[in-house]
C-alpha cells in the first residue's frame, strides 16, 4: 500500500499554480493555505515563492514590457500608441508601517494618512489593455511628478487623458477646475462629464487588478516582493482580457 506523501502537491504543477493563484486572489494566511493544500505553512510559503517567479517570467505585465527586449518593436509600439489618447491614473496601496522613523516619513502619504506605495497605470482607450505601469513608488510622490519621471517612454507627440491631479501638464487633457468662490460653467461641467466617461477605462483596469486582495488590502509580504507580485497580477489581468477578446471575436455560438 502506497504511503501518502503530504508534500505531493509540491511536485504537482497544477496544484502549485492553483496555490499561488488562491493566495493572490484571496490572501489567506500561509497557515490556512497549507491546510487547504495539505502541506505545512513553510512549504506553502516556499511553493508560493517558487510559482510567483515562474508566472512573473511568462506573463508580461504591459505592452511596453512585452517589447522591452526588441528595439524595433519598441519603436513601432511607440509610433502606434501615438495615434491614441492614452488614459493615465495612479492608485495607492497601504503597507505595514516601517519600524524606522526615517523610513516611516519616506512612505507616509498625506492624502491617504497611511504608509503607502503608489502605482501608475497607463492604459488604452476603453481599458482595452495595459500599456505601461510604474509600481512601488513612495506614497508621498505626486501623480504629476511620477508621470514626468516616466514620460520619456513615449513619443513626443503622445497625448494622454488624466484627472485633476495632472492639471498643469500640457500633454495631458484634464478636467476644468472649479473657479475659487464661483460656480463652474455649464459647458465646462458638460465637458468634464464627457472626459470622465472616456477616463473610466483606467478606473475599470485598476478595479480588475484590485479584485486580487493582495493588491487591494494592506500588503504584508516583504516589500522587495511588491513589484514582482503586482506585475504578476497585471499579467494575469492581461491574460484574461486577451482571452475575452478571442472569445468575442470567435464566439462559441457561431460553431454548429
Amino acid at each position: 500500500m502506497a504511503v501518502f506523501d503530504p508534500y505531493f502537491f509540491m511536485l504537482c504543477e497544477k496544484s502549485g499554480v492553483c496555490l499561488c493563484l488562491v493566495y493572490l486572489r484571496h490572501k489567506p494566511t500561509f497557515e490556512i493555505l497549507g491546510l487547504l493544500f495539505n502541506i505545512s505553512r513553510s512549504k506553502a510559503h516556499e511553493t508560493f515563492n517558487y510559482w510567483i517567479e515562474i508566472l512573473r517570467e511568462i506573463l508580461p505585465a504591459s505592452q511596453m514590457e512585452e517589447v522591452a527586449g526588441d528595439s524595433e518593436k519598441y519603436q513601432q509600439l511607440r509610433q502606434n500608441l501615438s495615434e491614441y489618447e492614452l488614459i493615465i491614473d495612479s492608485a495607492e496601496q497601504a503597507i505595514e508601517r516601517p519600524i524606522d522613523y526615517q523610513e516611516q516619513k519616506k512612505y507616509y502619504s498625506g492624502k491617504k494618512k497611511l504608509h503607502t506605495l503608489k502605482n501608475q497605470f497607463i492604459v488604452l482607450p476603453n481599458g482595452a489593455d495595459i500599456v505601461d505601469i510604474c509600481l512601488g513608488q513612495l506614497g508621498k510622490i505626486s501623480d504629476i511628478s511620477l508621470f514626468r519621471q516616466t514620460r520619456d517612454k513615449f513619443a513626443v507627440t503622445q497625448k494622454f487623458l488624466g484627472d485633476k491631479a495632472y492639471i498643469g501638464e500640457s500633454v495631458i487633457t484634464t478636467p476644468h477646475k472649479k473657479p475659487r468662490k464661483a460656480e463652474i460653467y455649464a459647458l465646462h461641467k458638460q465637458e468634464n462629464q464627457q472626459l470622465s466617461s472616456r477616463r473610466i477605462g483606467v478606473e475599470h483596469m485598476i478595479a480588475r487588478v484590485k479584485i486580487f486582495r493582495v493588491a487591494s488590502e494592506r500588503f504584508r509580504l516583504s516589500l522587495h516582493r511588491y513589484t514582482q507580485v503586482i506585475m504578476t497580477i497585471c499579467g494575469l489581468v492581461r491574460l484574461r482580457i486577451k482571452r475575452s477578446s478571442i472569445l468575442t471575436v470567435n464566439p462559441l455560438s457561431s460553431v454548429c
